[in-house]
């Protein structure tokens, strides 16, 4: 039977989701904890493969498991596992479910603190020069993803990806007051490889005046690389949200 479960992680520690050699991810320490409480290999499916030090406030993965689960499993899937990681639920879904392919939107935010913070150097990218950032220039450039659908132009070099087509939704940038952080909302039905990281630091660049919104436009349009290019720190980027289904829902199996 097939099995979705939910949960989130702090991925500081970890060399991103996907298992690696001669490192530790978020997907070999979640594996070990299946396979040891359930006492049976245990692989797992992510919905997506976040790099090394991105988190996410929300994740699914499924596993095939035909087995009696022992009782309060995720209470004790939760003891077991760092403290980094938490699962949330898991629950019965159809055989075929995919944790990956069925999703249909998938929502990042990133955090920028205009004030350095002792509390967030982890979880937040605290750059010198925010608090100079035009942030409407930098929605100028957030406004383009949403007219374009080929990000070329926003994917790391040795990408496996066999298309470069996104439809990105939602792209905005919203100032924090309380906090003092500007936050970089997206949504797309899927993403690239290191593509979020490179459009926050285009819009970065755009908003200290180092490169164009023209620029990013022209480049986009001709599907090729930025003159100026930077991908912002890990740490400040979340998955946050993951739909399925017409109403954004994981259909239970009853």
């Amino acid at each position: 039977m097939r099995y979705f479960a939910e949960l989130a992680y702090k991925g500081t520690q970890y060399a991103g989701w996907q298992n690696q050699p001669k490192a530790i991810t978020i997907q070999q320490v979640i594996e070990h904890a299946l396979t040891t409480i359930l006492r049976t290999d245990i692989a797992v499916t992510g919905c997506g493969r976040t790099d090394a030090g991105v988190h996410a406030s929300q994740f699914f993965l499924h596993f095939d498991f035909d087995g009696q689960f022992p009782k309060a499993l995720v209470k004790r899937i939760n003891k077991f596992l760092p403290k980094d990681i938490v699962f949330r639920r898991i629950f019965l879904v159809a055989d075929t479910a995919h944790t990956r392919f069925d999703a249909r939107l998938r929502s990042y935010v990133y955090y920028l603190d205009l004030e350095p913070s002792p509390f967030t150097t982890e979880t937040a990218w605290h750059y010198y020069n925010a608090p100079q950032l035009d942030i409407d220039t930098m929605n100028e450039v957030a406004k383009l993803l949403l007219r374009h659908k080929d990000f070329t132009t926003f994917c790391k070099t040795r990408s496996d990806a066999k298309t470069m087509i996104c439809e990105v939704s939602r792209a905005e940038w919203l100032f924090d007051d309380t906090h003092q952080r500007l936050t970089f909302h997206i949504s797309a039905n899927r993403f690239l490889r290191g593509m979020v990281r490179l459009i926050v630091g285009a819009c970065v660049y755009a908003g200290e005046g180092r490169i164009s919104v023209a620029s990013i436009e022209q480049a986009l349009n001709e599907q090729t690389a930025l003159e100026k290019s930077y991908s912002v720190p890990a740490h400040g980027l979340y998955l946050c949200e993951v739909k399925y289904g017409e109403e954004g829902n994981v259909k239970c199996k009853m």
